[in-house]
């Protein structure tokens, strides 16, 4: 990766000429604040102050003219990546098919398609934070400098402290992070095998051998998971020493400043915008950007350009084939019942679902509904056809879990590493933040026979709209709340970044909202928006002539 980079110099380059305005805009910002109160309205000069905010003001546009040429360099330099990545991928690819003696290996598609475009949304996220940083970093202690250069003794130590924390944190944390992931495929590939021989273990004896060598596996998983937490307290220090600890010493050293070096009330608060609105959330995205999509691409580049594919095998489990360009699920010809002389519950069922797309999910009460939200969660295997998925889905069922802990361990379940401003902003999206603030915030404990079902539904919903999931299936999760409470949590997931919402209806509104309705009758599916199935079935208007809001969900049989 650094030899490409110095082959793309002349990119950077543009790259950092552009980011000069930003740093500008950031320089003023706090400059022009200091001299507008202390020129201005310290003085009885409201004109002149008006002035110099305005001054500020006029660079907002500018500011933003730069970021958008940045972001039209980035290409120059994210592209050339995404092709050397793709031309890797297709050598080995090539070079594994001759080696075996077929056709290339079916995850060469996988890389070529999912994998490349993780690495290439990764790389360019990771680009853009750390130039944002370096150049707002620039710009707010050059007018630190600028107006009481005494400040920088105060506010650089623990800036740079946290930085080399972090920094110093990150290669570990990595690391870490793969070996727990390592150790969870292994935890369930084993209990995987174990309870599809329960009936063998009993027969031979077994239990006790079987027994430890889960245990050994939990632990290691434990022993892994600890390591991780361990060094994410480090991750969690960046922005207090680095972002926070600089405006404790400040307004400490207050007293001090403006009597020994008296500098002005103006500089004093100069500075101080300098660290809430520049230099803090500079650090807290970088750190939080890093140790996301800096673990992605790690992980990306690691599958992409490292080992060399396994050979060639014909087939391939279900869910494993590519799907579509522009698909995140597909089910093709898919047929399912329950137990091998059962009939149908699914028959012949044919469809994708484009990413970013809300899709819902109704018909009568027991025509399969559940199944198909359990097919395409993994939970159900098909009798025939396949059913694909792009990404990684995650099912919310009607009745939520939530266990024992406090709220942010019930929150931060599907993502460990989650912001706490990320996991209290996605609780205000979905509905769910008086509940939170209700139970004492992120470190209120949650008893779960306390909560009503509806209570436990936002909790989960939260729970997983923080996930890393890029499919999420709601399997009547929203059953228990109002309907006005169940708009605003599909509205969320439907404009969820990345992601794609499939929701098992149990109201009409929700397939009014959805860009498109499935809608099963038992023999086959229709789908459409909802105007066209109005039009075109009579069972779907017969459903929705039958609902009412103030109906049970069962009634209409959405």
């Amino acid at each position: 990766m650094r030899g490409w980079l110095r082959g793309h110099l002349g990119v950077l380059g543009v790259l950092a000429a552009w980011s000069v305005l930003e740093a500008g805009q950031t320089f003023l910002t706090g400059f022009a604040l200091a001299k507008a109160l202390d020129h201005g309205f310290l003085r009885g000069r409201p004109g002149t102050g008006a002035l110099w905010l305005a001054l500020a003001a006029v660079c907002v546009p500018l500011g933003a003219y730069g970021t958008a040429r940045v972001f039209r360099a980035l290409a120059a330099l994210v592209e050339p990546l995404r092709d050397v990545l793709v031309e890797t991928v297709v050598r080995r690819g090539i070079r594994s098919a001759i080696r075996g003696g077929g056709a290339p290996h079916a995850s060469v598609v996988s890389r070529l398609t999912h994998q490349v475009e993780i690495a290439r949304d990764a790389f360019g996220g990771l680009v853009l934070v750390l130039r944002s940083f370096v150049f707002t970093s620039i710009g707010a202690l050059a007018g630190m400098c600028a107006l009481a250069p005494v400040t920088l003794l105060i506010v650089v130590p623990p800036l740079a402290v946290g930085v080399a924390v972090f920094a110093l944190a990150l290669r570990p944390l990595a690391a870490r992070q793969h070996r727990y992931l390592a150790a969870d495929e292994a935890l369930a590939a084993e209990l995987g095998s174990l309870a599809a021989g329960l009936r063998d273990i009993r027969a031979c004896g077994g239990e006790p051998e079987m027994t430890r060598r889960a245990a050994d596996l939990i632990d290691a998983e434990l022993r892994a998971e600890r390591s991780l937490a361990r060094w994410g307290v480090a991750r969690a220090a960046a922005p207090a020493l680095g972002g926070r600890l600089p405006v404790v010493l400040l307004l400490a050293c207050a007293p001090w400043l403006l009597s020994t070096h008296r500098i002005t009330a103006g500089a004093l608060l100069g500075a101080l915008t300098y660290l809430t609105e520049s230099l803090q959330p500079a650090l807290q995205n970088l750190v939080h950007t890093l140790s996301a999509a800096g673990t992605r691409l790690g992980v990306v580049l690691d599958r992409v350009a490292g080992p060399d594919l396994p050979e060639s095998a014909e087939g391939g489990p279900e869910g494993v084939a590519p799907v579509r360009t522009g698909a995140v699920l597909e089910f093709r010809g898919v047929t399912f019942g329950y137990g091998g002389g059962a009939r149908p519950v699914v028959r012949g069922l044919d469809l994708a679902v484009a990413a970013g797309e809300h899709l819902a999910v109704v018909g009568p009460s027991g025509i399969g509904k559940s199944t198909v939200a359990g097919l395409a969660a993994g939970l159900l295997r098909s009798g025939r056809g396949q059913v694909l998925s792009a990404g990684l889905p995650a099912l919310v069922p009607q009745e939520a879990y939530v266990f024992r802990g406090t709220v942010g361990d019930n929150l931060r379940y599907l993502r460990p590493d989650a912001d706490p401003d990320d996991v209290l902003s996605a609780a205000e999206l979905l509905g769910a933040g008086p509940l939170v603030a209700a139970l004492g915030g992120l470190t209120g404990e949650v008893d779960p026979g306390a909560l009503s079902a509806g209570e436990r539904q936002l909790l989960a919903l939260t729970r997983t709209y923080l996930s890393p999931a890029s499919l999420v299936l709601l399997d009547e999760a929203t059953c228990h709340l109002d309907p006005a409470a169940e708009a605003v949590a599909e509205h969320a997931f439907a404009h969820r970044p990345g992601g794609t919402l499939l929701v098992v209806a149990h109201r009409i509104s929700s397939a009014t909202r959805a860009d498109r309705v499935l809608l099963l009758d038992g023999t086959h599916a229709l789908c459409g928006t909802h105007t066209e199935l109005l039009r075109l079935s009579p069972l779907y208007r017969d459903l929705v002539g039958t609902w009412s809001p103030a109906a049970p969900a069962g009634r209409a049989g959405l």
